[in-house]
């Protein structure tokens, strides 16, 4: 446990000291916070006055699916610290020192993947705490057996933030430079829908695109946060009105979890192989 924090300390030292970082960090929070604003607001329909909290969306159990979706789209900010945390080590040529330091090439890995385990937690315990405290304020529904039915949510975003920030570490140590990174990231999700794309066109089969593709590192992870929008309870009755049942909804299957953690195991274990056969 001394080591862990040792080695998560430094990590903290060298982000800390790190402009952009500290910039993008308090840009993902302060936007996070965000999600709060959404309780007022109200908009016109025709001769009707909507206002989104009366919809249902910060109603338990259904507020840790939406709040978690929502905080995964902003993920992007702390995506970059990410990169930025890996291709500097390259960039201002640390990673020999370090070394020379006296750190070894499995500390130097694990340093960084213990700060990304540290980051999605603060994330999620950030979520987590906004999270409640919306609910308790404008559910219509605050008893305990509601209000944690589906909390769930929490650890599939943790691990979302993880497998993503897991990925794209490896590539930081793939390529040594951010811009390059963030390229190939975008690059590689595109090749995994087209690939989606192609199967299903070629088989005619949605479900065997589907099973395919669901072990695809980005596909995987993405599926751990499905889109919240027809469970609301508004799109459901839109549903009913035009004879669709808009919900299919099932939860999130737990080999969806196992696909992520071993994708997770997987780029750090790239990333240090990487490392190791690399003349620095």
């Amino acid at each position: 446990m001394k080591n862990i924090i040792r080695l998560i300390a430094i990590e903290y030292y060298k982000i800390k000291h790190h402009k952009l970082s500290r910039i993008l960090f308090l840009s993902y929070f302060i936007l996070l916070s965000g999600i709060a604003l959404i309780a007022s607001i109200k908009f016109n329909l025709g001769h009707f006055e909507v206002h989104l909290a009366e919809q249902g969306i910060f109603n338990f159990p259904y507020i840790w699916h939406f709040n978690t979706y929502v905080a995964d789209i902003l993920t992007f900010f702390l995506a970059i610290i990410v990169v930025s945390m890996v291709t500097n080590e390259y960039t201002f040529r640390t990673v020999k020192q370090n070394l020379i330091d006296g750190m070894t090439k499995k500390e130097f890995v694990l340093s960084k993947f213990y700060f990304l385990v540290l980051l999605s937690l603060t994330a999620t315990f950030f979520v987590f705490v906004m999270t409640l405290i919306l609910g308790l304020i404008y559910s219509d529904y605050t008893s305990p057996g509601v209000v944690f039915r589906d909390i769930y949510f929490l650890f599939a975003f943790f691990l979302k933030l993880l497998g993503l920030f897991s990925l794209i570490m490896f590539l930081g140590f793939l390529f040594r430079r951010a811009a390059i990174a963030l390229g190939f990231f975008f690059i590689w999700i595109l090749v995994e829908w087209i690939s989606y794309a192609v199967l299903r066109w070629e088989l005619f089969n949605k479900e065997i695109a589907e099973f395919i593709t669901q072990f695809f590192p980005f596909i995987s992870i993405k599926s751990l946060l499905p889109e919240p929008v027809t469970r609301l309870n508004a799109t459901k009755n839109l549903g009913k009105q035009i004879g669709e049942n808009i919900d299919k909804f099932e939860g999130i299957p737990v080999h969806n979890f196992l696909i992520v953690i071993i994708w997770i195991l997987l780029f750090v274990n790239f990333s240090y192989k990487l490392l190791q056969k690399r003349d620095l």
